[in-house]
């Protein structure tokens, strides 16, 4: 297994070919001036010792030297062995609301790219928490399963839609039914759920998930985006908003923030309820809820331990082009006994 570190150093190779078609360009252009000149068989004799190969060799080595530089500047990383890692942490599951009503943009840049925001920043937050992320609307979509990679859980995270989901509707139910899959009964490591939703819940059947939660262990912390005014579903096409979501009586539906289902959920689960429209807030509540949940040992996955291998290409480098300095153009006797490049006097 390996890794380059600084790949955008590759693109100087392409120096190397360029280097090598000027040197048999220059070669060829020597060989047809000495033509010019004169004869080459008669030139050999006035210069004996002056050797074609050493001439090739010199440059090989150039060549080679500056590769190997190349090479180290990109630091490549090889890895050694592969361990388990122990961390302590929690485990939380977030679960977004991408339902249409998300859509509603009484609080910018939208409730949707909000919550993303939100979910975004907290992640940066943590420590050696895992996570896990769930999608949800009439019914819901394990997004991504717990794990400790970040930088995948936000690339994910991005993507989150409410395309992704035919059902259409809020349904928190499945959310929170979806999260407790996410629990392994053996594994002691304390699990919180982030619900992040305008709380417009479409069922209200959320009692008997909230129950098997709490049998569980699963606490729910709950996160309200939206404005109490409400504002209308902009239905977009390529970014450019051409009309709004209207009811079967051709009015335009006004989607509103419910607080009161998201503080029943939350209290109903011995969580607690935070107003999303603050990010300041919202990191300050979720940093103090997670500091007063005990942390626990876990074994994380297998990760390889990379170590920087750049010193032995550059090293390797700057010895052949050292070595090329004492290297001289004349003939050695073994070479000249070997009548590399027809190099034997006539």
């Amino acid at each position: 297994m390996y890794e380059l570190e600084e790949k955008g150093y590759l693109y100087f190779l392409i120096v190397i070919p360029i280097l090598a078609m000027l040197f048999l360009y220059v070669y060829y252009w020597k060989v047809k001036k000495q033509k010019e000149f004169g004869n080459l068989d008669l030139l050999k004799k006035l210069s004996p010792e002056k050797s074609v190969f050493k001439q090739v060799l010199k440059f090989v080595l150039v060549l080679l030297g500056l590769t190997f530089i190349i090479i180290g500047l990109v630091n490549p990383k090889m890895g050694t062995k592969l361990e388990t890692v122990k961390r302590q942490g929690i485990d939380i599951i977030f679960a977004l609301d991408v339902s249409k009503s998300m859509l509603a943009e009484d609080v910018a840049p939208s409730r949707l790219e909000k919550s993303k925001q939100l979910v975004s920043q907290i992640i940066n937050q943590l420590g050696s928490d895992r996570i896990g992320i769930i999608a949800y609307s009439g019914s819901a979509f394990p997004v991504l399963p717990i794990t400790t990679d970040y930088g995948v859980a936000k690339m994910f995270l991005q993507s989150m839609n409410p395309g992704m989901i035919s059902a259409q509707g809020t349904s928190i139910d499945q959310a929170i039914t979806l999260a407790t899959t996410f629990v392994d009964k053996k594994d002691k490591t304390n699990k919180l759920l982030v619900i992040i939703s305008d709380g417009e819940d479409h069922t209200d059947e959320y009692q008997e998930a909230l129950e098997e939660a709490k049998k569980l262990g699963l606490k729910i912390l709950t996160i309200g985006v939206g404005t109490e005014k409400g504002g209308p579903i902009p239905l977009k096409r390529n970014g450019i908003v051409e009309s709004f979501q209207r009811d079967q009586n051709n009015e335009v539906v006004i989607t509103k923030r419910n607080e009161e289902v998201l503080k029943t959920v939350a209290k109903s689960a011995n969580g607690g309820y935070v107003d999303g429209n603050s990010t300041k807030t919202v990191l300050d509540y979720v940093k103090n809820a997670l500091d007063n949940i005990q942390k626990t040992e876990f074994e994380s996955t297998q990760m390889a331990d990379f170590k920087s291998q750049f010193q032995w290409f550059l090293g390797f480098g700057f010895f052949l082009l050292f070595l090329d300095i004492f290297l001289l153009e004349r003939k050695t006797k073994w070479v000249k006994k070997m009548n590399l490049f027809n190099e034997k006097d006539n």
